[in-house]
C-alpha cells in the first residue's frame, strides 16, 4: 500500500516539474507583451496622467463644494442657537466652521498644485510634439538635400544664363535688322519721291510751263480765294509734242 502511494507521489513531482519546465520554456519564448500586453509609449502614459490628474481635480472641486454648503448649514445653525442663547452650541458649532474654512482653503490649495502639475504635463506634451515635428521635417530635409544634385544645379543655373544671354543677343540682332530695313525703306521712298519730283519738273520745263510762277501770278477773287485757271490757248503740237502735251494734262487732272 505504501508503495502505491509512494508511486503516486512520485508521479505527482514528475508532473510538476513539467509544468515547471513548460512555464519556464513560455517565459524565454514570449515576449513581455504577450504575458503583460503592449508596452506603452511616453505619450500614452502621459495622457494616462493627465486624465488621472483631471479626475483629481474634480474629486477635490465635489469635496470642496461638500464643505461649502455644510459651511453654509454651520452659519444658519449658529444664528438659530445664537438666537435660542445657545452659547456653548454656538461655541462648538463655530470652532466646526473655523475647521470647516480651514479645509476649504486646503481644497484651493491642493487644486491649484493640481492644475500646476497638468499645466507642466502639458508643457511636456507640445515639446514632444514639437521634438517629433523637428525631427519629422529634419528626416525630410535629409532627404531632400540627399537627393539634390548641386554639381548637376549649378550646370542647370549655368546652361539657363547661357541660353538667356544667347536669346536676348538675338532679339538684340532682330532689332538691328528690322531698324536697318525700315530705313532703307525710308530712304527708298524719299529717292522715288524725289526722282518723280524730277520727272514732273523736266517735263514741265520741256514744255515750257513754271507751276509755281503760275499758282503766284493767278488773281484772286473776292474772298481772298484764287481764281480758276483759265485754260490758255494751247498751240497746236503735232508728233512727239503732243504726247507730252496729253502727259502733262493727265497730271493736272491728277
Amino acid at each position: 500500500m505504501w508503495i502505491h502511494s509512494l508511486g503516486l507521489m512520485a508521479a505527482a513531482q514528475t508532473w510538476m516539474l513539467f509544468a515547471d519546465l513548460v512555464a519556464l520554456s513560455l517565459a524565454f519564448l514570449l515576449p513581455m507583451d504577450f504575458l503583460f500586453g503592449p508596452r506603452k509609449t511616453p505619450a500614452q502614459k502621459l495622457k494616462e496622467h493627465q486624465r488621472a490628474l483631471n479626475k483629481a481635480v474634480r474629486d477635490l472641486d465635489k469635496e470642496r463644494t461638500k464643505l461649502e454648503a455644510q459651511e453654509k448649514k454651520l452659519i444658519a445653525d449658529i444664528k438659530k442657537s445664537a438666537k435660542a442663547n445657545q452659547m456653548n452650541a454656538c461655541k462648538i458649532m463655530a470652532k466646526d466652521l473655523v475647521r470647516t474654512r480651514r479645509y476649504i482653503q486646503k481644497f484651493y490649495g491642493m487644486r491649484t498644485q493640481l492644475q500646476a502639475v497638468g499645466l507642466r504635463m502639458q508643457t511636456m506634451s507640445s515639446n514632444q510634439a514639437m521634438a517629433d515635428a523637428m525631427k519629422g521635417v529634419t528626416k525630410a530635409m535629409r532627404g531632400m538635400n540627399k537627393n539634390m544634385n548641386l554639381p548637376e544645379l549649378t550646370k542647370i543655373m549655368m546652361d539657363f544664363e547661357k541660353e538667356s544671354d544667347m536669346m536676348d543677343m538675338k532679339e538684340e540682332m532682330m532689332n538691328d535688322a528690322i531698324d536697318d530695313v525700315c530705313y532703307l525703306m525710308n530712304i527708298e521712298d524719299a529717292d522715288d519721291e524725289t526722282e518723280s519730283d524730277n520727272i514732273v519738273n523736266q517735263i514741265l520745263d520741256e514744255i515750257g510751263i513754271n507751276v509755281n510762277a503760275s499758282l503766284v501770278d493767278a488773281p484772286t477773287n473776292k474772298l481772298g480765294q484764287k481764281a480758276a485757271a483759265v485754260p490758255m490757248e494751247e498751240p497746236m503740237l503735232a508728233g512727239n509734242d503732243a504726247s507730252l502735251q496729253e502727259r502733262l494734262n493727265n497730271l493736272r487732272r491728277d
